[in-house]
C-alpha cells in the first residue's frame, strides 16, 4: 500500500514532513471508502494512536470543514451554562449549511462535558446527535465522527474503522519523522516493539522529538528514555527497600523458579523473541508470616522498577474507588507489558469482603481478561498466609501457572542471615556466636530473625548506655529471639481483625 504524505498541526509548527503509518493508513482509507458506499463513518482507536492525524488527512482528501473541542467551546461561551447541547447542536448544524462533508473531532470530549458531574440534562445529548444525523441525511450530507465511545444514534447508521495497534513499522514511522535518517537507520524498532509494544502515537512523538536533540541516541538509549517517561509504575521505587534475591535465604529453589520463569523473558529480550518466551501468567507465592514473600516484591519492583504494578490492602480498605484503582492498575499494567501485577497478602484482601463486595468477583474478570494475546505478558503474582482462604475460582486450573512456597529457613539460612546481619555490625555484636544462634532459632522466620539482631542492638545499647556490665554478644540476641516467642505464645491464637480501616498491608508506597 502507498503512504501518502501529508502535514498535520503539529507538524507545521515543527516542520518535518511526515506520512501516516501503516495502521493510520489503513484506518484513513477505511473512512474514505465509508464515505463512499454510505453517509457516515466512525474513527475510534485504543488509546490516543492519532485519530486527529487521520483526520487531518481525510480533511486534505475531501475538503469540507472540521470540527473539535476547541470550537464547541468558543461556541459555548455565548450560550447559558444549562445549554450545553443547544451550543453544540447549532455549532454543527451551521457547518452542515457550509459544506458537504462536516468531520466532528472530539466528539468524546465533548460528550464528557455535557454528561460530566451533576448537570441536569445528562441524556439530552444523544438526542442531539440522533437529530444532527437525522438532518445531515435530509440535507444529503456526509459525516465523519472521531470518537472513544460511539452514541448509539451515530453507531447504527455508521460504519466504524479503528486504528489498530500499532506493529514495529508504525513504530518506525512515527518516529522517523522526526529523528535524524542516520538516527533512525541505527535504531531498532523491533526491539523497541517487544520492549514497549503499546506505545500510542502520543508518547511515540513525545520521545522521538526529545531524542532528536541526541544525535548519537541508539536503541538502548531509546528504551532507557521510554522506561524514565512512558513506562510508569504506581510504586516510587525510592520508598521501596533496595533488597534483591540475595537477601532471600533458604528459597533457592523459589529465586531459580522466579529467575526462570518470571525474569529471563522480562531481561532477555533476545532469548524471549527468538523462543517467544513469555512470563508465568499466574503465580501465587505461598508460605507462613516473615518467610521472605512480600521481600520477594520488593525485589522485583526494584529490577523491573516501570513495569511493576502493586495491589495491597491499601488499595481497597476505606476506599470507595477500589474499581477505578484496580481498573488503572491493569490498564498501566497491560500497557507496558511485560509487566507483572504484584497483589500481596491476597488472601487477607479477600477475606474483607463483607467489606467490599463483589470483589474476588470484579478480580477475577481482570484475571480473565488477561488472557488475550495482547495481554498475554502480563504476569499476575499473588502472595498468601493461607491459601485456603483464597477463593476457589482464584486457584482454578490457567489463572495460577506456577505455585511456589516460601518456608521457615533451615539451620543453614539462619546461619547466613545471622552472618550476613551481624558482620555489618561493630565489636563486640559481631563476634556473637553465630552457630549457637542458629541453633537457637528454630522455628523463626527471616523477619523473626531481622527483628531479633535490631532488638539485640538495643538490648546492648542499653547496657552500655546505663553503665551497666555487658554481657556475651549472643547473649543479646538470644533474649531478644525468646521476647518474640513469647508474643507469639501471647497473640499468635487471635484472629487478624478484618480490613474496615486503611491499614497497610504488605508494602505499601504513598
Amino acid at each position: 500500500m502507498q503512504i501518502l504524505e501529508f502535514v498535520s498541526p503539529l507538524e507545521r509548527r515543527s516542520e518535518p514532513r511526515v506520512t501516516l503509518s501503516p495502521s493510520q493508513q489503513k484506518a484513513a482509507d477505511g473512512i474514505l471508502l465509508g464515505l463512499e458506499r454510505g453517509d457516515y463513518a466512525i474513527l475510534q482507536d485504543h488509546d490516543s494512536d492519532g485519530k486527529t492525524t487521520v483526520l487531518d488527512y481525510v480533511h486534505r482528501e475531501l475538503g469540507g470543514v472540521r470540527i473539535g473541542i476547541r470550537d464547541f467551546l468558543s461556541k459555548l461561551s455565548a450560550y447559558e451554562p444549562i445549554a450545553l447541547e443547544e451550543a453544540f447542536l447549532h455549532l454543527v448544524e451551521a457547518k452542515l449549511a457550509e459544506a458537504d462533508v462536516v468531520i466532528v473531532d472530539d466528539l468524546h470530549r465533548v460528550k464528557d462535558v455535557v454528561e460530566s458531574c451533576d448537570y441536569p440534562c445528562k441524556h439530552l445529548f444523544s438526542a442531539v446527535i440522533a437529530a444532527l444525523v437525522e438532518k445531515a441525511a435530509t440535507m444529503r450530507k456526509k459525516m465523519v465522527f472521531a470518537t472513544d465511545d460511539a452514541p448509539v444514534a451515530i453507531a447504527n447508521r455508521a460504519h466504524a474503522w479503528f486504528i489498530t495497534d500499532f506493529a514495529t513499522v508504525d513504530y518506525e514511522v512515527i518516529c522517523s519523522a522526526y529523528l535524524d535518517p542516520a538516527v533512525s537507520r541505527r535504531l531498532d524498532f523491533a526491539e523497541i516493539h517487544r520492549f514497549a509494544p503499546s506505545l500510542n502515537a502520543h508518547q511515540l512523538l513525545k520521545a522521538a522529538v526529545w531524542l532528536s536533540h541526541e544525535p548519537g541516541v541508539d536503541t538502548p538509549r531509546f528504551l532507557e528514555y521510554l522506561s524514565t517517561h512512558n513506562l510508569v509504575s504506581n510504586v516510587e521505587i525510592e520508598e521501596v527497600d533496595p533488597v534483591d534475591w540475595n537477601d532471600l535465604k533458604g528459597v533457592d529453589d523459589v529465586v531459580r523458579a522466579l529467575e526462570a520463569k518470571i525474569a529471563l523473558p522480562f531481561e532477555n529480550r533476545e532469548l524471549a523473541a527468538e523462543l517467544n518466551l513469555k512470563p508465568k501468567r499466574g503465580v501465587l507465592l505461598a508460605g507462613p508470616p516473615g518467610t521472605g514473600k512480600t521481600t520477594i516484591g520488593r525485589a522485583l519492583a526494584h529490577r523491573l522498577k516501570g513495569k511493576f504494578f502493586l495491589i495491597d490492602g491499601t488499595a481497597i480498605a476505606g476506599s470507595n474507588d477500589f474499581y477505578a484503582s484496580v481498573n488503572r492498575v491493569f490498564a498501566a499494567a497491560k500497557r507496558n507489558a511485560p509487566s507483572v501485577v504484584f497483589i500481596d497478602d491476597a488472601d487477607v484482601i479477600f477475606q474483607s469482603e463483607g467489606g467490599e463486595p463483589g470483589l474476588y468477583r470484579y478480580l477475577l474478570t481482570k484475571l480473565d481478561g488477561l488472557e488475550s494475546a495482547s495481554a498475554g505478558r502480563v504476569c499476575v503474582m499473588m502472595t498468601a498466609m493461607e491459601p485456603s482462604n483464597l477463593p476457589a475460582a482464584i486457584l482454578r486450573s490457567g489463572r495460577v501457572e506456577l505455585w511456589l512456597e516460601t518456608r521457615l529457613p533451615d539451620q543453614a539460612a539462619r546461619s547466613a542471615i545471622f552472618h550476613e546481619k551481624l558482620s555489618a555490625l561493630p565489636p563486640p555484636l559481631c563476634l556473637a556466636d553465630v552457630d549457637a544462634l542458629a541453633s537457637a532459632s528454630r522455628r523463626l522466620t527471616g523477619a523473626d530473625l531481622k527483628s531479633a539482631v535490631e532488638d539485640g542492638k538495643l538490648l546492648f545499647a542499653h547496657d552500655k548506655a546505663t553503665g551497666k556490665p555487658t554481657r556475651a554478644p549472643e547473649r543479646y540476641f538470644l533474649e531478644a529471639m525468646e521476647t518474640i516467642r513469647e508474643n507469639r505464645r501471647k497473640y499468635g491464637k487471635r484472629k487478624p481483625a478484618q480490613l474496615t480501616e486503611a491499614v497497610p498491608v504488605g508494602f505499601n508506597v504513598e
